[in-house]
């Protein structure tokens, strides 16, 4: 019988420590800091460990951006395709993937605010950029399709549209921070107003229908 391989020796850093606490690490201080004023040292010293310990488990700083972006780009993606699988008409549909787009936010809420601040400088960014792009022309796609339906009004362009509607679940990065079952309140909140708006419904009026 021949000699079983011997399986090459796990990889092992700090006991606590292992590469999503570093990844968390890392994004709190992007996010405290910014991007190009975070070191390899610094995230070392926030986890109490040395730089080399730090490399044990990632290639560098790129690489943990790139890994903070697709976080949150995997969740806006996986929630599109959740929502892709429903029989439900489009508005419907559009609704519900602006809402848990609101919901990845907060479970996400640092990945995300790393990710709405690059400008796209280096190819690790510019490949983030795209890939949020592709998420812009599903919702544009979405609202192109409710348009056909009658669900949404034709006088808009449906590129518009779309970018008003993510710019309003973008802004949340900007003052909303997420507590428990407060995720839930705000995607209601956000959505009621999106596609319903501001204006009161008296109980012998019935809100206007789009197109």
């Amino acid at each position: 019988m021949a000699p079983t391989p011997a399986k090459e020796p796990r990889r092992r850093g700090r006991p606590g420590h292992d590469q999503d606490a570093v990844l968390a690490a890392a994004v709190r201080l992007f996010n405290e800091r910014g991007y190009d004023f975070t070191s390899m040292f610094d995230i070392a010293v926030s986890l109490g460990i040395t730089k080399s310990s730090v490399y044990h488990h990632i290639n560098g700083k790129e690489q943990l951006l790139q890994m903070a972006m697709d976080r949150a780009l995997d969740g806006l993606f996986e929630a599109a395709d959740e929502v892709r699988a429903l029989d439900v008409p489009a508005l419907e549909r559009l609704e519900q993937l602006i809402r848990r787009s609101v919901l990845v936010l907060s479970e996400r809420f640092e990945y995300v605010t790393v990710l709405l601040r690059v400008r796209g400088n280096t190819e690790v960014e510019q490949h983030a950029l795209a890939r949020r792009r592709q998420f812009d022309v599903l919702v544009t796609e979405l609202v192109k399709q409710a348009q056909a339906e009658g669900g949404v009004r034709p006088d808009i362009d449906p590129a518009v549209a779309a970018r008003l509607l993510l710019g309003m679940v973008n802004s949340l990065t900007e003052w909303y921070r997420p507590r428990p079952g407060g995720a839930e309140a705000m995607a209601d909140a956000l959505t009621t107003l999106a596609f319903e708006g501001l204006h009161t419904i008296s109980p012998d009026r019935t809100p206007p229908r789009p197109g």
